[in-house]
């Protein structure tokens, strides 16, 4: 990508800027976002999900990775995301960086990634996080802070002396994009948009590519 397409407000975007295959520009512009940004978490997105009634949800959660396979997160399987994810099996993810004049905003289908993946993932997490997965009921009613704390303190104890083990009701998510879309601020609200759909989830053949009125 050009220096002058990665500027922020006064920067443009062409479709040379973004190559042929969107989520590498998706994982590039993440790590663009590492170095230029001064955001505490550049990789934080709204993940929208729509419920059993069609009520549209959305919540921040962390995008962990972006590779050839899609966009991979991890929560509680037990929580009210996860529920909306197993039930319709789609999701959206929106990526904004405000000092950096863009947004980045993907879509498609959404499935469990594998237990050995979510394993090999929780045990990077500091062991605070360890012990908050397996403390959280996460999207239930919590009765007191103190009962939140008092089952930490107890998790703290039981695994004083060993690794803590992932909890079955905690791992991550793949979102497999089929539709990509780049969007770079400009002045006068006359911003670049550029939409890639894939041409075949199924067959996993390439994309199509269009600029988009701003």
């Amino acid at each position: 990508m050009t220096d002058e397409a990665s500027r922020g407000p006064e920067g443009s975007l062409s479709a040379d800027d973004l190559g042929a295959d969107p989520l590498r520009t998706c994982a590039r512009w993440l790590e663009d976002a590492y170095a230029r940004s001064n955001l505490v978490f550049p990789n934080a997105v709204s993940l929208s999900t729509v419920d059993d009634d069609g009520w549209p949800e959305g919540r921040i959660v962390l995008v962990k990775s972006i590779d050839d396979r899609g966009l991979t997160f991890f929560t509680n399987y037990r929580s009210r995301k996860a529920k909306a994810l197993d039930a319709s099996g789609r999701a959206a993810i929106t990526f904004y960086w405000p000092d950096l004049n863009r947004q980045m905003r993907v879509r498609g289908p959404v499935g469990k990634v594998s237990a050995e993946e979510s394993d090999r993932y929780f045990a990077t997490r500091p062991r605070g996080s360890q012990i908050g997965a397996w403390a959280s009921r996460q999207s239930e009613p919590l009765e007191t802070r103190e009962a939140l704390e008092a089952r930490c303190r107890e998790l703290e104890t039981r695994y004083a002396s060993a690794e803590i083990p992932r909890p079955p009701h905690w791992g991550g998510y793949r979102l497999t994009p089929i539709e990509v879309e780049f969007w770079q601020g400009r002045d006068d609200r006359l911003h670049d948009r550029f939409l890639f759909r894939r041409r075949d989830l199924i067959r996993g053949e390439g994309w199509s590519l269009e600029r988009l009125n701003p």
